[in-house]
């Protein structure tokens, strides 16, 4: 099973949609709510190479990027591949 873990935070839409594609391919995920401790965002700006807005999306430590990321993996037909580990 794939290392999922996911940046967010509670009223981000594109969270919510990050969220519902990978509960959709049925892969569960780490959700790491960035507003419950002052150094999550920090963490979470270093592992994704400055990227300082959420969603940000690793699999098995790769990082995949947002939202947008996400979805563009699907399309290209790329996630499954990703989530077959």
């Amino acid at each position: 099973m794939p290392k999922i873990e996911i940046y967010t935070t509670r009223i981000c839409p594109y969270c919510l949609r990050a969220k519902a594609l990978l509960s959709d391919k049925g892969v569960g995920f780490k959700e790491i709510d960035v507003n419950a401790g002052p150094d999550l965002r920090q963490e979470m700006m270093k592992r994704a190479n400055g990227g300082y807005t959420v969603p940000q999306i690793f699999i098995n430590e790769e990082h995949i990027g947002g939202c947008d990321d996400l979805y563009a993996l699907e399309r290209a037909g790329q996630l499954d591949g990703k989530l077959a580990v």
